[in-house]
């Protein structure tokens, strides 16, 4: 009785820490999305939205992924263009 007690309990907490991931995640990428109009680093804002979610989500797990690649090659191509002036 007990053990299904505790189930129940940790079942129950489980549920309510995704929710509060994420309402804080949408809520994050929802300002980042803002930010994109309003002057503000939105390229930082949506992609910690997003880490946020993508521990509760693989939807949000890809495009966090295709966000770092896209960043990567941004670099990529900055380095090299700093690299040849």
């Amino acid at each position: 009785m007990i053990t299904g007690y505790k189930n129940d309990r940790n079942r129950a907490f489980l549920k309510a820490r995704r929710l509060v991931r994420t309402v804080i995640g949408f809520s994050v990428l929802a300002v980042g999305v803002l930010l994109i109009v309003l002057p503000g680093p939105a390229v930082v804002v949506i992609p910690i939205g997003l880490a946020i979610l993508a521990s509760e989500y693989t939807w949000a797990r890809k495009y966090l992924n295709k966000f770092k690649e896209g960043g990567e090659k941004i670099s990529a191509i900055l380095f090299k263009r700093s690299k040849t002036n």
